[in-house]
């Protein structure tokens, strides 16, 4: 997957669409947000998310930021899952990959 895109969104609207594929599982918890105005307008979000993957054994991090700096209607998206691994090679069996296409899917339809 790309390392960042542009939806079709306004900030907020996006932040609702990842929010609900994250947490759409038992396990998928929002564990912080933080937001970062920028003087001369617009937001970047920065979203941190937590989920527990059996097969992975252990629970995985999602960091998404979205921000708005190209315009109201439009947002810049990045993804990043980590924290899967075990062992020296963190191999942990696509967990990872699959949290990070939660949050691509619930955005596919909304990509420039």
């Amino acid at each position: 997957m790309e390392d960042h895109y542009y939806v079709s969104l306004s900030l907020e609207e996006c932040i609702d669409r990842v929010h609900a594929a994250v947490t759409g599982s038992i396990t998928g918890e929002l564990i912080d947000r933080y937001e970062v105005p920028h003087p001369k307008g617009g937001t970047c979000v920065v979203l941190v998310y937590e989920k527990h993957y059996w097969r992975a054994g252990n629970r995985l991090t999602l960091t998404v930021v979205l921000d708005d700096f190209a315009g109201t209607d439009v947002t810049q998206v990045h993804c990043a899952g980590g924290g899967g691994g075990e062992g020296l090679f963190r191999f942990d069996w696509g967990a990872a990959g699959s949290f990070e296409d939660a949050v691509h899917r619930a955005l596919e339809a909304y990509r420039l």
